[in-house]
């Protein structure tokens, strides 16, 4: 992941704090292969009405689909801890 990371020229990575604990080995394989270090960011999880965290691998409700149903981009920033 991190010589991909590095070959697409990422800068930054944003996660859910689920993954947190996986950035510092992913900072120490940048830094062992001499790889640019992106700037990592972990934000709380989304859960749907049934405490559900959103996730592709499940086939979670889209960000479309969430502004679809009326979920303002203020209340999802809220709820990611932005605001």
């Amino acid at each position: 992941m991190v010589v991909d990371d590095a070959r697409q020229g990422v800068t930054h990575v944003i996660r859910g704090c689920d993954l947190f604990e996986a950035a510092h080995v992913q900072r120490l394989l940048q830094a062992l292969l001499d790889l640019p270090c992106p700037v990592y960011r972990h934000h709380q999880l989304l859960v749907g009405p049934d405490g559900k965290r959103y996730a592709k691998r499940d086939r979670a409700e889209t960000l479309a689909e969430l502004r679809e149903r009326g979920v303002s981009a203020q209340t999802l920033r809220q709820e990611l801890g932005f605001d």
